[in-house]
């Protein structure tokens, strides 16, 4: 079944990654800025990041018919310097008009402190000012709850800001009813460990349904599967879902939240899908 990854950290993906994710499916990705595993000691570095994100990426992943789109930011583990936060925020708009580019993200808190909480809102005004769709990330483990509630008390402060553009990932079980209840998307990361595995993301569907959720991989250079929405797909299957509801999470949605955008735009779509089981 034809799928769309919404968060894949690619760059630090091999190239047989792509390949294998081409065959399962993937028809495109996007991947949001991220930490790179320590903190980056100046805006030129960001600024290098962002053409590798925007010129490099694109056309490594177009060598296996997948298209990469991509978001823009300092990291939530960045944010706490609020001096690099505010160089790196002021270089962010030149970039903005480049094809793949969807948004600002992933933004949010890691530690949830008064300088992070600083740092994502001035994302926040940057999305505002320039018409941008807004990816958040929300903090692993003991911090989850607490730093989804405060996430959405600092958007509540915007009045402009159009819930239906915003993507809160990395939900989970005890945060996805208040993302859906203030109106966001809600994104369910298939991650060993530190998020949710394949079971549990059915298990979240089944209770909450289908609506304004989207599932990723969340790849990255830590211990992560770049094809787990296809093993997502197989547990939909393998309890018996019809294939219209899989795809209507796996490709539909992030389709619908992406396409708010004027650039995601896929070269084909997907293939017709088979009749529906009983």
């Amino acid at each position: 079944m034809d799928y769309i990854d919404l968060h894949a950290h690619m760059v630090s993906r091999t190239t047989d990654d792509y390949h294998q994710m081409a065959l399962s499916g993937c028809l495109a990705v996007t991947e949001p800025a991220f930490w790179a595993g320590w903190d980056r000691g100046s805006a030129d570095a960001f600024e290098d990041y962002f053409r590798q994100l925007t010129d490099f990426e694109p056309r490594r992943a177009a060598q296996y018919g997948i298209q990469h789109f991509t978001w823009l930011c300092l990291n939530p583990k960045e944010g706490e310097d609020r001096a690099l936060a505010r160089e790196v925020i002021g270089r962010i708009p030149k970039f903005l008009d480049r094809p793949n580019v969807l948004g600002i993200g992933e933004i949010g808190l890691n530690r949830v402190t008064r300088n992070e909480i600083a740092t994502f809102e001035d994302h926040v005004r940057l999305a505002l000012a320039q018409d941008q769709l807004i990816h958040i990330h929300t903090p692993h483990l003991e911090d989850k709850l607490k730093g989804t509630r405060v996430t959405i008390e600092s958007l509540r402060r915007f009045p402009d800001l159009v819930p239906g553009r915003v993507m809160v990932d990395h939900a989970e079980e005890h945060t996805l009813e208040d993302i859906l209840g203030a109106g966001y998307w809600a994104g369910i990361t298939l991650y060993p460990n530190t998020k949710v595995s394949a079971q549990r993301a059915v298990d979240m569907i089944e209770v909450y349904g289908p609506e304004r959720i989207c599932v990723a991989s969340a790849c990255d250079w830590g211990p992560s599967q770049p094809l787990a929405v296809p093993q997502f797909i197989l547990e939909m299957r393998r309890r018996r879902h019809p294939d219209e509801l899989i795809h209507q999470v796996v490709f539909q949605n992030p389709a619908g939240f992406l396409g708010q955008s004027p650039k995601f735009k896929l070269d084909r779509g997907p293939r017709p899908l088979a009749s529906s089981r009983v």
